[in-house]
């Protein structure tokens, strides 16, 4: 080792002889300091699983030279012995926007939305800015910084916070007497992404999170189109996408289903993100996993209710309860996994906050490797900046922090914070640290004095025979004052103690003057080495009681995934929806997900029977028309969105799917809103409630995208007079238009030229090549025969209507169009242009031969659509094996699932209910609901759930009442209205 470290010595002088200054001296003769600093007799954490004990190491010209047991000190040194005390590599987060100014919010100019860019010269949307580079925008903030030194950092990558592809972050150094060119280690590391938009530009697109998705994926394709030279204009933003990406990828969210959002768009580019995570990924560790990127943890755990008004306490719901219980334990489990993560003080006070909430993760259960790593190694190999920061190694940049002991127990002192070898002192390493518990002998008496708190800001508690004595500590250059109430008397009078403190000692001494003017001496011996208080005794050895986590993890969630079974409904009453018409007393076997046999009288084999006798088995509801289980359903920003795909806002969390399944829904289309007169593609999903948002889609589904018609697409009620188009004219002139754009597209690819590819218009091309069905929301008989025409004249035709409440005014020539109708039971006069609706709609286009179903476009009607269905029996006379197929058949025949479910037939798909009497009757209900084979929902298990869960909410109310008590922070309770999203819902992205 010492000879190593003398050809370093060696090494480093001709380096420095070698090197030459080029900047001119005119302010006094200077010169550079090369001596070294070699702190001594220190615990050092070389990096989370290497530690030595009374080591040595030598810093020299911001870097650190030697490190051992025992090294050679060079002549030209400065020693600092650090006997007693412990040195880690300083932390280094990933997410940061120090130094940076806030983006200025755009004014909103006149109110209306804005259509087009701003910035000429770049990209066609304003959000996307990977030209910002937050180098130039950098600026020191001391005050700032002096707070990552106090939370133990060295290190950030900054940048700037605005909008969907932000530009380029730098890594700096913390250097607290560097310039500018001494603290960025990189002018260009990392490229930073978001849901969000930016708040410089008042451009109205995207308004919604599918609508950045499909941002994000047409800016990579004409990124890449861009690169191969076939842009005749220079697009700046274009240009440094491609310029970044090679860099690090650090994609911020906000939420669990984000995360996956984000690394789903990642992995069709070929791209691995690192993500900004939520805190929650404990909640789907295993997908977690499988996203194999590396996540950025923010540290900021959410505060217990207030729990103690039983009636406000009811509006605290469960999910959330489970999760201010489970979030401190997020971490552990991440670890457990072998899911690689680093820690961020993003959203948090970093010296206050983040020490306090990292040591609450380690109580739960985070091992203190795994958090040394997760702020350094990690986050350095993250970087590209192994052997360089997080370590104390040979060559690595001298960013270390001193302590008074192990950083991650409560009482540990951080004294100082080195960051290329330049020191900030955050508390004097001088002070001798009289915490304990020492026995007090003053004037012929015994006292119980307890000192806690940081050795800088000691605390004093003094008892005599367990009671009480009023009592005052101040602590200044090893100078101890002690006031103390007199025991002695009634009046207030009090003893005043000093003493000086020797370093290091079990024991100090000193002068007392007592109430009467009298001095004496007093002792204060040290009773033991503990420090921490029997309270912070109990804290140690704390369990916390962790609540399990459920899929989803909420109310009626799964404690375990419902696994596929092989079943014998036995003696049913079954609708089969086919020749055979309805069966009494017959068995249906499902095996390996599917309807194996339908018959009397079957071998169960190793089957699980069920005694069906008085039952109905039906197929499950198919609802063609759902606006359940998304986070957002308009993408408003342009009049075509048809880039846009409710599968990438798929919300497999909402308590929405279990009401559907406990009503007997096994399918849905979900479908974009009616915001613009071509919406988004649709999703066709399977509820099968605990499963993640992919696998709830119907793969072998075709596809199916949303138009709309009427006063929505006009804007009618939105106010808006800047959006083409404002009457129904300009709406058959938006389809016509773009479905002409679409042609011409399709010419150019015929023609094998090089054309930019086009995610809105190749969706087109599939519907007039047949290869992506339309739904289109409709009420007035004009426009729906406007629209058949349209689409005729462009070589496909229109595959539903929905609402379609003035279709028995054109079924004929619905029927001629070859169209199929999916509309309400009896709602109208909601609006003007529903004013001619009539309950008789559905059953007159049935009987014109029309494939006829019943959709809800209702959260709370969606888990009713039997009875739904039952209404055109009164309505209209339709039989009830037809009005049953209402819900079942027809939808899947509108949605060209047929083949795969909709009635109960050898070959199918096993979706099918099990009722407790006839289907269509108002006192039906579902006794089992299962999708290919799995049962998702079973009632007796959905009483034992609400049992669970009155002792899951009890428990947890405990819980946050105890820790309301102990005088931990709460918040209020507040009560949260349940959404209810139709197809004019907004929900708008910042």
């Amino acid at each position: 080792m010492k000879l190593k470290f003398l050809l370093c010595l060696i090494l480093l002088g001709s380096i420095s002889l070698q090197a030459q200054e080029y900047f001119p001296k005119n302010d006094g003769v200077k010169s550079r300091n090369t001596n070294y600093t070699v702190f001594k007799n220190a615990k050092i954490h070389v990096d989370p699983s290497t530690v030595i004990d009374k080591g040595m190491f030598a810093v020299r010209e911001g870097k650190i030279t030697a490190v051992g047991k025992n090294i050679e000190i060079p002549a030209n040194s400065v020693v600092v012995d650090l006997k007693g005390k412990e040195v880690y590599p300083s932390f280094i987060d990933l997410f940061s926007d120090f130094g940076i100014e806030k983006p200025k919010k755009a004014e909103r100019g006149n109110g209306q939305p804005q259509y087009d860019a701003s910035r000429e010269g770049y990209y066609w949307n304003d959000h996307i800015r990977p030209d910002t580079d937050a180098v130039s925008k950098f600026s020191y903030d001391s005050e700032k910084a002096t707070k990552l030194h106090k939370a133990g950092f060295g290190v950030v990558n900054t940048h700037v916070p605005d909008g969907i592809i932000r530009g380029t972050g730098m890594l700096v150094a913390l250097n607290p007497e560097g310039t500018k060119g001494d603290r960025i280690l990189k002018d260009r590391s990392a490229q930073y992404l978001s849901f969000d938009k930016s708040v410089q530009s008042n451009q109205a697109y995207p308004t919604s999170i599918m609508g950045v998705t499909a941002l994000l994926r047409q800016t990579y394709l004409d990124a890449d189109w861009y690169a191969k030279g076939n842009s005749e204009n220079k697009d700046l933003a274009l240009q440094a996408l491609n310029n970044n990406k090679n860099l690090v990828q650090i994609f911020a969210t906000d939420n669990l289903l984000n995360e996956f959002r984000a690394d789903k768009v990642g992995d069709e580019f070929g791209i691995q993100y690192v993500i900004l995570g939520s805190g929650n990924e404990f909640e789907r560790l295993k997908e977690i996993k499988e996203t194999g990127a590396t996540y950025i943890v923010p540290l900021n755990f959410p505060d217990a209710y207030d729990v103690e008004d039983p009636y406000f306490s009811e509006y605290v719901s469960l999910e959330e309860m489970k999760r201010w219980n489970q979030a401190p334990a997020n971490l552990k489990m991440l670890a457990e996994k072998e899911v690689p993560f680093t820690l961020t003080t993003h959203e948090l006070d970093a010296e206050k906050d983040f020490k306090t909430n990292l040591l609450k993760a380690i109580e739960y259960g985070l091992n203190k490797e795994d958090a040394l790593a997760a702020l350094t190694t990690t986050p350095a190999k993250v970087i590209g900046q192994e052997g360089q920061l997080g370590v104390i190694k040979e060559g690595a940049w001298a960013n270390f922090i001193i302590t008074s002991g192990d950083f991650f127990d409560k009482e540990t002192t951080l004294y100082e914070n080195w960051v290329q070898g330049k020191r900030a002192i955050l508390e004097s390493m001088n002070t001798t640290d009289i915490t304990g518990k020492y026995e007090l002998t003053l004037n012929e008496k015994t006292y119980d004095l307890k000192i806690t708190g940081e050795p800088s800001k000691p605390k004093a508690e003094v008892t005599m025979n367990d009671t009480k004595i009023g009592s005052k500590l101040s602590f200044e250059d090893n100078w101890v004052n002690l006031l103390l109430s007199s025991p002695d008397t009634t009046k207030t009078e009090f003893i005043r103690l000093t003493a000086k403190v020797p370093s290091a000692s079990e024991e100090f001494s000193g002068k007392a003057i007592l109430p009467n003017g009298k001095r004496v001496n007093f002792t204060a011996s040290k009773k033991d080495s503990e420090i921490a208080s029997e309270n912070d005794k109990e804290k140690k050895n704390k369990t916390h009681e962790v609540a399990p986590v459920s899929f989803p993890n909420k109310a009626y969630g799964f404690s375990e995934m419902p696994e596929e079974q092989n079943i014998l409904f036995r003696n049913a009453t079954v609708w089969t929806n086919e020749d055979a018409g309805i069966l009494e007393n017959t068995d249906v076997l499902v095996k390996n997900g599917l309807i194996a046999k339908v018959g009397k009288d079957l071998n169960a084999g190793n089957a699980k029977v069920i005694d069906a006798t008085g039952k109905h088995l039906t197929s499950g509801i198919i609802d063609e028309h759902s606006h359940i289980a998304a986070s957002s359903i308009n993408e408003a920003g342009h009049n075509s969105s048809a880039e846009v795909t409710m599968e990438d806002v798929i919300d497999p969390t909402d308590i929405n799917i279990y009401r559907n399944l406990a009503g007997g829904v096994t399918t849905i289309q979900l479908l974009h809103g009616s915001a613009n007169p071509i919406g988004g593609r649709s999703a066709i999903m399977k509820l099968k409630w605990g499963e993640d948002a992919e696998d709830m889609i119907f793969e072998e589904a075709p596809k199916f995208i949303k138009f709309a018609l009427g006063e929505n697409v006009k804007q009618s009620n939105w106010g808006s007079e800047s959006r083409f188009p404002q009457t129904r004219m300009g709406v058959e002139q938006v389809f016509t238009d773009y479905f002409s754009r679409a042609k011409a597209y399709e010419q150019k690819k015929k023609n094998k030229e090089d054309y930019r590819k086009d995610i809105e218009l190749e969706t087109l091309v599939e519907i007039m090549n047949g290869e992506r069905f339309v739904t289109s929301h409709s009420y007035i008989q004009s426009e729906i025969n406007m629209l058949m025409k349209v689409a005729e004249s462009f070589g496909f035709n229109i595959n539903t209507f929905t609402h379609i409440l003035e279709g028995y005014k054109v079924a004929d020539k619905m029927k001629e169009h070859g169209v199929g109708a999916s509309t309400f039971s009896d709602w109208w006069a909601y609006k003007y242009e529903v004013n001619d609706a009539i309950p008789y709609n559905a059953a007159i286009m049935h009987s014109q031969g029309i494939t006829t179903a019943i959709n809800s476009d209702d959260p709370e009607m969606s888990r009713r659509l039997n009875q739904e269905a039952a209404k055109s029996v009164k309505y209209g006379g339709v039989s009830e094996e037809e009005a049953w197929k209402f819900v079942t058949l027809n939808p899947a025949k509108l949605l060209h699932i047929d083949d795969k479910v909709g009635s109960v037939k050898e070959g199918k798909q096993a979706d099918l209910v099990l009722w407790n009497e006839h289907p269509l009757s108002i006192y039906a209900k579902p006794l089992k609901t299962m999708v290919e084979g799995v049962v998702y929902f079973d009632l007796e298990k959905d009483k034992a759930m609400r049992e669970e869960i009155k002792e899951q909410r009890s428990e947890l109310i405990t819980q946050m009442l105890k820790a309301k008590n102990e005088g931990v922070k709460t918040q209020p309770v507040t009560k949260k209205e349940e959404t209810h999203i139709h197809c004019n819902t907004m929900h708008e992205i910042h």
